[in-house]
């Protein structure tokens, strides 16, 4: 970006790091009209921000919902479908739509369009987890902007990533990208509800996603889509905690994509926390499903809280769940708190049979040893607080 430009966006309180990649979420608010027509309008207005962004040197990948939003309109279906198989049915037939204006509108304008489906089991595994990147890295080396969305018509509960805010922010971290851009109905966060309160007050720019700014959220969801505010502020939660940069904007405004890379005071502005989580330690505490808990006493505590120290079996007092080495499990002090998340280097049963030992007791126990540690601090991402994870741990210095 041009110096006029970043010059802009510190007047605004909005100093953005360099720009290199973004993902753009636009929501299915956005995408369709009230009777669940697709907005052609909108999609032609994205795609010529999106040259307009690759002509300044920002690859740019979407997150898109509208799959089954588009299939109920293209249906005549009066209302959303109800139980998974029909979601998935009519999901089948709305992303064709979807694909297929995206393809046109991107193409007329001499971009490819690439689409990517995803479940959370795809990002759970990192070896599937690093396929997807490397597949996405491609993707944007061949000049391919990626269209990604969940993967609606073989999903099941055990594998939705729930809503599409919070796919965006996991892919901002897949991908590595400077910014995420929540393009929604509403013009960002306000301190009440702007649609029961004319004297709401949009909020410009949130530091911090603290316990003050989530209550300014309900759990109001959309009549098309599948989350509210709060699924937006768990988002750039996340992100901001991966160091992107994000932003909450109407996507009804025709171009407001492009007046947030021009620095204006467009929608809410979260800035990146300033020592983020390391892209590793971000995979472990926001896309990884925890399968265990291991209890552990407060000398334990003190020490990975404190001194950034790994989990030693002589600190664990009780063993939950069931877990292989490689999984990842919840910390809890005694009370039940949650201190930590880490990846495990025994299973369940080899962990409860070492809990409570010294470490040169394990190959004495087991007859064989996985290492010292039960949880390494190098796979270790310590809790700020029970709903949010620290930007930085003892461990990442």
């Amino acid at each position: 970006m041009g110096s006029t430009r970043t010059e802009t966006m510190a007047e605004a309180g909005r100093s953005l790091p360099t720009i290199r990649r973004a993902v753009v979420k636009v929501g299915s608010q956005v995408l369709t009209t009230a009777d669940f027509q697709l907005e052609r309008d909108v999609f032609e207005a994205l795609a010529d921000d999106v040259v307009e962004l690759r002509r300044r040197g920002i690859e740019v990948a979407i997150v898109t919902s509208g799959a089954v939003a588009a299939g109920i309109g293209r249906l005549g279906l009066t209302e959303k479908p109800k139980t998974i198989p029909e979601k998935q049915a009519v999901a089948a037939v709305g992303q064709l739509n979807v694909l297929w204006l995206y393809k046109e509108v991107f193409g007329t304008r001499g971009l490819a369009v690439g689409q990517v489906l995803l479940t959370r089991d795809d990002l759970e595994n990192r070896r599937r987890y690093q396929n997807a990147k490397s597949t996405l890295q491609t993707l944007f080396r061949m000049g391919i902007v990626p269209v990604i969305n969940e993967n609606d018509t073989v999903m099941v509960e055990e594998i939705k990533f729930g809503d599409n805010d919070n796919l965006s922010a996991l892919v901002t971290n897949l991908v590595e990208a400077d910014c995420l851009v929540i393009l929604s109905d509403i013009e960002g966060l306000y301190d009440r509800d702007p649609k029961s309160d004319p004297g709401a007050r949009l909020l410009p720019r949130v530091d911090a996603v603290d316990e003050t700014v989530e209550a300014f959220v309900g759990a109001s969801k959309s009549h098309a889509g599948t989350g509210g505010m709060g699924t937006k502020l768990l988002a750039a939660k996340r992100a901001t905690h991966g160091g992107a940069a994000v932003v909450i904007a109407s996507g009804k405004v025709p171009h407001n994509l492009l007046r947030v890379f021009d620095g204006e005071e467009v929608g809410t502005f979260f800035p990146p926390t300033d020592d983020p989580l390391t892209r590793r330690k971000h995979w472990i505490a926001y896309t990884v499903k925890t399968l265990g808990r291991l209890v552990i006493d407060r000398g334990a505590v003190q020490a990975i809280l404190g001194r950034g120290k790994s989990l030693l079996p002589s600190g664990i007092r009780r063993v939950d769940g069931d877990f292989d080495r490689g999984d990842a499990v919840s910390l809890t002090d005694p009370a039940g708190t949650e201190i930590a998340r880490g990846l495990v280097n025994y299973s369940a049963e080899e962990t409860r049979r070492i809990a409570g030992l010294a470490t040169w007791e394990i190959a004495d126990r087991l007859g064989y040893d996985w290492g010292d540690e039960v949880v390494h601090r190098d796979d270790l991402v310590v809790l700020l607080s029970s709903n949010g994870f620290a930007s930085k741990t003892p461990t990442d210095g």
